[in-house]
């Protein structure tokens, strides 16, 4: 039986607001696509949490033994300052201002955003299609629904005709977002005279570039760019069929954004273009939304290095990631230094006991004895399973493997005997625990150049501890224990007078 069968996952699906069991469309294989960077500036926590996010589904998949085919795309065109198709093209912007060709920017940040995957271990998709790399086939389904009346042509552009895409297929343009289009129509500012727009709903599909627009390609309707919905319509259905599996992204691109792919693919191929929908929550900075007018705003570059006003020090790649995944990805995530500190010693003591846990080997010989450490060993394992298994719980997971470190530093200190389970108990927990760390969530070992130094020097000091107790003298020996935890080594007396300790 595969792993994806013995444990069923399932996904709250976006589009439904349900939590529905997983079924792939075919068995055994998952189709996923989720919106990529627009690469006009460097990428921001907000984007890394996203990324994270999938990645962590994705490798959890993989896990269980989907074979996995993961298009994130880059978007290096068409993505307009205002949602409503106005303001100019962001990349274009941006090499205006600073007198660069657009490429040279998508450059300089596709770069960036690469490097800031690699610095959180966020593996990279199966497939990272870009915007500027598709536009003949933009072009061709924007033909697609102006044969089929649910587009029309103005003065060189192209806008998708939202009312009568109700009216023509019956579906209703909201039903991801929940928005109704009749409320639609009294939000929002009215049309002016200069609009084209036959609806203040519709929404570009292919823009006239003005003669200053330096980003442009010929087309049907005369030289142009595409709209930035199109692109996510076209590359997902391109690699991965007009139906797949898992659309994800930020909340933020549920609307318009994500509703506009919607209303494009059913338009263009008659058909629901995904399963289940998928959306990760937002960040927050001391209890206020992340942003740069309120100057809580700050780059990962920022949050390693310690640099930013509101943080007291740098964290580490794999703190910020640990940190992240202590919140389910559907749930607001809030920075502070307090959680980032306490992230920092909760990730240290998963690190330890994945230490310990490779250095320990069973006693061998017998059998399983079915002693209550081994069934309790048993059921953490499969408890890893059950609740990454539950709409990709990260939160309770790292909870188990909690639980999971502390049976493995009770076998370290000989407060519990391996000789009490099973080598092949042993086993499957060295190998979940290993696994759910580093497979599942992305959690690498961090170990500084200067271990070995420090691993001798705490071992000198708990010499001469144990030294001071044989002696008597007490008051050393707890002056030496208080003064280590005071700079974050916990010491932990075992049987005989063995010692171990941990780093917090």
């Amino acid at each position: 039986m595969k792993l994806y069968e013995k444990y069923p996952l399932t996904v709250t699906n976006s589009l439904s607001g349900k939590k529905e069991k997983f079924e792939s469309i075919n068995p055994g294989f998952v189709g996923m696509y989720v919106c990529g960077p627009t690469v006009y500036n460097y990428v921001h926590l907000g984007n890394a949490r996203t990324f994270l996010t999938f990645d962590t589904i994705s490798r959890y998949l993989r896990f269980l033994g989907y074979r996995v085919r993961y298009v994130r795309n880059i978007t290096d065109v068409g993505h307009l300052e205002s949602d409503a198709d106005e303001g100019e093209d962001k990349i274009g912007k941006k090499a205006r201002l600073e007198q660069l060709e657009p490429m040279e920017i998508v450059k300089r940040y596709t770069e960036d955003f690469h490097t800031v995957m690699r610095e959180f271990n966020i593996l990279p998709p199966s497939i990272e299609p870009t915007a500027t790399g598709h536009i003949v086939e933009q072009v061709r389904i924007t033909q697609e629904l102006i044969a089929k009346g649910l587009a029309y042509e103005v003065n060189g552009s192209v806008y998708f005709d939202v009312k009568q895409y109700n009216q023509l297929t019956h579906n209703a343009y909201g039903i991801l977002s929940g928005r109704n289009i009749e409320e639609l129509m009294e939000s929002g500012r009215e049309l002016d005279a200069q609009n084209e727009k036959r609806d203040k709903r519709d929404f570009a599909l292919w823009k006239k570039a003005s003669p200053a627009h330096i980003m442009r390609w010929p087309s049907p309707w005369g030289d142009g760019f595409p709209g930035w919905h199109i692109e996510c319509t076209v590359m997902s259905t391109k690699y991965l069929g007009e139906v797949f599996d898992i659309h994800g992204g930020g909340m933020d691109l549920k609307f318009p954004h994500h509703e506009c792919e919607i209303a494009q693919a059913q338009g263009a191929n008659d058909k629901p273009p995904v399963r289940y929908w998928i959306h990760s929550n937002m960040l927050t900075v001391n209890g206020q939304k992340m942003s740069k007018s309120l100057g809580n705003s700050f780059l990962p570059s920022e949050l390693f290095a310690g640099t930013h006003q509101l943080l007291e020090r740098g964290y580490s790649p794999m703190t910020v990631r640990f940190f992240m995944l202590q919140s389910h990805y559907s749930s607001t995530l809030d920075f502070s230094n307090e959680a980032l500190n306490a992230a920092d010693k909760g990730f240290k003591k998963l690190n330890a006991a994945r230490e310990i846990v490779q250095q320990l080997t069973h006693p061998g010989g017998g059998t399983s004895t079915h002693t209550d450490l081994e069934k309790q060993l048993s059921a953490l394992c499969e408890q890893c399973y059950q609740t990454m298994s539950d709409d990709f719980n990260t939160a309770k997971t790292l909870a188990v493997l909690f639980e999971m470190a502390s049976r493995i530093n009770d076998f370290k200190s000989g407060n519990a005997s391996l000789s009490l389970v099973s080598a092949e108990v042993f086993s499957r927990l060295q190998a979940t625990y290993l696994g759910f760390m580093q497979e599942v969530l992305g959690l690498l070992p961090e170990t500084s150049g200067n271990h070995a130094l420090l691993d001798g020097t705490i071992r000198v000091l708990m010499e001469l501890r144990k030294r001071a107790r044989t002696e008597k003298n007490f008051a050393l020996s707890d002056r030496i224990r208080d003064e280590l935890k005071a700079i974050g080594v916990q010491l932990k007396d075992g049987k005989d007078g063995e010692m171990t300790y941990s780093l917090e």
